[in-house]
């Protein structure tokens, strides 16, 4: 068992150096990382338990607490979805982790009651369809779990703060503003961007600044103007600031962001700065625009993170929908064949 869970994490492991080497900008950096890290453990807890046997009820009573473990997650989910109401506002992105703490201890509640059901019921197509939805709504759920987990686990790993070579530009991201004026969570991003524009070596071209997001229907004017005044009113040149005020999304900002910098003969290295929860999905469409700009984040409140991950994982879901359908199907068709053979 042990030679398996090495051998298995050493694959996962070669396969997330290869590719994050030729690209860092994957999700599937993270499937391989949180693979290679899970087996990992696996094997390292095998000759552990080998080496000094009474270990074993150390890992008994671990994996005992995990109800627990998932009841204080659900809490701290809901404490945090009530933060997110209350500061934020109601919006369904602000409910995002109230409705994983529900759904925490609902779904298990709901297996229960699915299965239940079936085993009351006197139809055995119904017993068997019970039981195969409740192994359906496990999977799908530990699906979710392990996506959302690698997501997070590369975000987070992606997001560390670096900057690879002297960037030619730095593009901003936008986020909404506040009465007209730049909130703490997009100011943080603008302050990231300062660091490294004020960190050019002497000698070398300062990279120009692009601050990138068009008008909101509740802002009373174009998010990268006010963006453009806050770093002016920082100490950098107005000649170095070239805003793009037509965007209404990230990729929108990727896009006619790069069209300003081509405008302006800025072809160098290009990096995109964010804040930390959403540097991979920025990465992401980055990379699916054609671009090879780098992204790094800036902090974000601890309250904010929470639901600010959750966004950005349901985001990169939907646009992969059709990869996620096709990866979940199989083991749905697999199953309901299981089950009608079983009948015959």
């Amino acid at each position: 068992m042990t030679a398996i869970s090495v051998g298995i994490a050493a694959v996962f492991l070669l396969l997330f150096a290869v590719s994050r080497r030729r690209d860092a900008r994957r999700f599937r950096n993270g499937v391989f990382l949180l693979m290679a890290g899970g087996f990992g453990v696996v094997a390292a807890a095998n000759v552990l338990v080998a080496a000094f046997p009474p270990l074993v009820f150390v890992f008994l009573v671990a994996v005992a607490l995990v109800p627990l473990l998932v009841l204080a997650l659900a809490v701290f989910a809901i404490a945090n979805g009530v933060t997110m109401l209350r500061s934020e506002g109601r919006s369904l992105g602000n409910l995002l982790s109230l409705l994983v703490g529900i759904a925490l201890i609902g779904v298990p509640l709901l297996v229960v009651v699915i299965v239940e059901a079936g085993r009351r019921s006197d139809v055995a197509a119904l017993q068997d369809a019970a039981v195969g939805l409740g192994i359906v709504v496990v999977f799908v759920t530990g699906y979710a779990a392990l996506t959302f987990a690698a997501f997070t686990l590369w975000s987070l790993v992606y997001a560390r703060p670096r900057v690879r070579e002297q960037p030619d530009a730095l593009i901003v991201l936008g986020s909404g503003l506040i009465r007209g004026e730049v909130p703490p969570l997009l100011r943080s991003r603008l302050d990231r961007a300062l660091a490294i524009y004020r960190a050019t070596p002497e000698g070398v071209r300062r990279p120009v600044l692009v601050p990138s997001g068009g008008q909101g229907t509740d802002e009373p004017r174009p998010e990268g103007e006010a963006m453009a005044e806050y770093l002016i009113a920082q100490g950098a040149d107005p000649a170095d600031v070239l805003p793009e005020t037509a965007s209404r999304s990230t990729r929108e900002n990727l896009v006619l962001s790069g069209r300003v910098l081509a405008d302006a003969g800025r072809t160098g290295p290009t990096l995109v700065v964010t804040n930390n929860y959403h540097v991979l999905r920025a990465a992401l469409l980055a990379r699916d625009a054609g671009s090879s700009a780098d992204v790094v984040g800036a902090p974000t409140a601890a309250y904010y993170v929470p639901s600010a991950f959750l966004r950005e994982w349901v985001a990169v879901m939907v646009e992969h929908k059709l990869l996620n359908v096709l990866l979940v199907a199989p083991f749905v068709v697999m199953l309901a064949s299981l089950l009608v053979y079983a009948r015959l």
